[in-house]
């Protein structure tokens, strides 16, 4: 007989926890919303926008203007399109785009959400330099970003993807998803933005005060500020910050950095930002460490936007902040070349060839070598043409690269890429000798490969509080699923960093209900909004006998915050889908088969939702769509062996077992590890023999 877990089927599970957003630089209708009135200095914060604080701010707004913050976006004008609308045409991928003008307005014709070429206009531009972008608008308030730019340094249009052929049905094309503003770029391009996505009508009502990153972005609504200063001098009352939500010239280095971080940083939102201080974690879920973001060592990989890389750095470790080295409101650094880095490190010492090994000039020019950003901040292009500096400001580790197969500053393009990893390891070391320390690199990269030798080193580090929370958040994240790293885990819970205790509440496993209560419940009145949330959703389907009445009412309280954060996020489909597996674990099947269909409804190809959605037909015994359902998450993603063992399990449940062989045989392959798949698989070939292959 067939084993009854082909009976008892259970489908890839994917977590209800906070799923980090891929935010991207991508590129209905926006409109700007009328500056507020002016309040009193004990009435309700509002903003008053950047002429009001420009009378008395003159020097810091001439510094503002013409900066990357204040052309983060504009109105598409004679004045701020960059690009050639001169009947010019671009070809890629043998399709044509024609941009040209009818009298004040921009139109590209190009590939449309159908297939075919059309007019369409150009609003709004995004960025100046290296590249700009432009914005169109439509149906549902929508604006998207099109994905051929201008390369405002060479003065010619480039393709965003020049190796990657987008179809109009793909989350990737310039009329889908990706490529949305509202959602994906909007919040860091100006101020005081509301995304506005309404899910029922699925079109967004976005607005901003601000239509750039002016002052309020990082001082806060000024409203109290402005009601203070308009007061004469000598009765101005005594108040904390003079009425500013932000009081700038009093932070700590850290706060500094964490006032940045809201958009230098990869991270997922949980609501509008209200641009006031509030604890990450309040507002937004930061990434860590991830394969696929960073390389093992914590080098940048994908876009990630500073804050993860920054504090890795002995830089941050040692009180450095962003406005050390960058003028807060031009951007621009404070001094050129390695002047910049000898504010604090002397230059007779370390600006010197003793030093770094490298001619300090070439030909009568200085040398790439000789500069302190070449070996301590490589770069890494992204959009093709826009190259970012790692922020970790680490030292070179060549001998990491042939170790874990890292890049390293000395093989980067434009230094000796023509040399192997093993010349720049023997160079480095016959200048410095071998590296005193082991990397945590070393240990991520062995976790990443499912190591069991790398546990030991993941809870040193983990319980390291010398390292930044972003490194320990990332080891107690590789502890998740292995039996030795729960106490870690448990420890984790009570710790002083919240991006510790989210991370721990994401990973940890309990061996009752009763021993999750007595670890999480007392984080259900966490002060930190993103800590609290998870905590509620951990304990979501715990019986409230479990549950003292405040705990009970903290948990409903915290998860109605967590319903509020996804509905937020609704035009993603990772919201729809946490959405559905919160609303399967409280028994409400069909709220979650619902918002399963919302978040397959935004991205056809987002398959956790789909396995998800197939648990459920299946319950009700659906099993037709259920399989539907698994099928085309095995086509269009082949390498989801799991599904496939899902949906081999399913059919034979439903009497196909020469279809159930197949998808059987595929998972087998894919999983040669997995001994219950080949079990399963042996059963049924069993039966196909004995039963003459029906």
């Amino acid at each position: 007989m067939i084993d009854d877990q082909l009976h008892r089927w259970r489908l890839l599970a994917v977590a209800s926890g906070l799923v980090i957003v891929l935010i991207i630089p991508l590129s209905a209708f926006v409109k700007s919303g009328d500056a507020p009135a002016k309040a009193t200095i004990d009435g309700e914060l509002s903003f008053v926008g950047r002429e009001t604080c420009r009378p008395c701010h003159e020097q810091a707004d001439v510094a503002w203007s013409g900066s990357d913050h204040d052309l983060a976006m504009d109105v598409a004008t004679d004045e701020t399109v960059l690009g050639d609308f001169n009947n010019a045409v671009f070809v890629s991928k043998g399709r044509e785009t024609r941009f040209f003008r009818k009298g004040d307005s921009f139109f590209a014709n190009t590939q449309g959400a159908d297939g075919e070429p059309a007019d369409f206009q150009i609003t709004h531009v995004f960025g100046h330099e290296p590249l700009q972008q432009y914005l169109i608008p439509f149906p549902g308030g929508r604006l998207q970003c099109l994905t051929i730019a201008w390369n405002s340094e060479e003065n010619e249009w480039f393709d965003l993807y020049p190796h990657h052929d987008h179809p109009p049905d793909d989350w990737l094309h310039w009329t889908r998803a990706a490529q949305n503003w509202n959602g994906m770029c909007a919040e860091c391009h100006s101020t005081n933005l509301k995304k506005g996505f309404d899910p029922q009508t699925r079109s967004y009502s976005t607005s901003w005060s601000e239509i750039d990153v002016s002052c309020e972005a990082c001082h806060g609504p000024g409203s109290r500020y402005v009601a203070w200063a308009e007061v004469e001098p000598m009765a101005r009352e005594v108040i904390d910050g003079f009425g500013l939500v932000i009081p700038t010239s009093q932070l700590t280095s850290t706060e500094q950095v964490e006032l940045c971080a809201p958009c230098h940083s990869r991270r997922s939102e949980l609501g509008d930002y209200n641009h006031s201080r509030l604890a990450l974690l309040d507002h937004m879920l930061p990434s860590l460490l991830r394969e696929g973001l960073y390389h093992a060592d914590g080098q940048i990989e994908d876009e990630v936007y500073v804050w993860g890389s920054f504090t890795q750095s002995k830089m941050f470790h040692n009180d450095v902040r962003c406005g050390d080295c960058h003028d807060v409101h031009s951007l621009e650094l404070r001094f050129e070349g390695n002047d910049l880095c000898g504010q604090c490190h002397r230059a007779d010492v370390y600006d010197t060839s003793e030093h770094h090994f490298h001619k300090k000039t070439v030909d009568g020019k200085a040398s790439d070598g000789a500069l302190c950003i070449k070996c301590h901040m490589p770069e890494t292009t992204y959009m093709v043409i826009d190259e970012r500096a790692d922020h970790s400001l680490r030292i070179p580790r060549p001998d990491l690269s042939l170790e874990i197969g890292t890049p390293n500053a000395c093989n980067q393009a434009g230094c000796h890429a023509d040399k192997s990893a093993d010349w720049a390891t023997r160079s480095y070391r016959e200048w410095y000798g071998r590296a005193k320390k082991p990397h945590y690199g070393t240990t991520f990269a062995a976790a990443r490969g499912g190591s069991q030798e790398a546990v030991a080193e993941l809870i040193r580090l983990a319980t390291d509080t010398l390292n930044h929370s972003i490194v320990r958040a990332t080891a107690l994240s590789l502890l998740a699923g292995i039996p030795q790293g729960q106490s870690t885990m448990a420890v984790a819970l009570s710790d002083e960093e919240p991006l510790m205790r989210h991370t721990a509440l994401m990973s940890i496993t309990a061996s009752s209900p009763e021993e999750l209560t007595e670890l999480v419940a007392p984080l259900l009145l966490d002060e930190i909004r993103g800590v609290r949330m998870q905590a509620a959703v951990n304990l979501a389907d715990i019986p409230n006998k479990l549950l003292k009445p405040y705990q009970l009412e903290a948990r409903e309280k915290a998860l109605d915050e967590y319903v509020e954060a996804m509905q937020y996020s609704l035009d993603f489909s990772f919201a729809g889908h946490n959405l559905g597996n919160l609303f399967a674990r409280r028994q409400q099947p069909d709220k979650a088969m619902q918002a399963y269909r919302e978040a397959i409804a935004i991205d056809d190809l987002f398959y956790p939702a789909k396995v998800n959605l197939a648990v459920l037909l299946n319950a009700e015994g659906r099993n037709d769509e259920a399989a539907k359902l698994l099928l085309e998450v095995v086509e269009s993603h082949p390498e989801q062996y799991e599904a496939s063992y899902s949906l081999g399990l399913l059919l034979a449940e439903m009497g196909r077992y020469g279809e159930a062989e197949t998808y059987l045989q595929r998972a087998a392959a894919g999983m040669p590890n997995h001994t219950r798949v080949r079990y399963n698989l042996q059963q049924v070939q069993e039966y196909l023999d004995r039963t003459g292959g029906r």
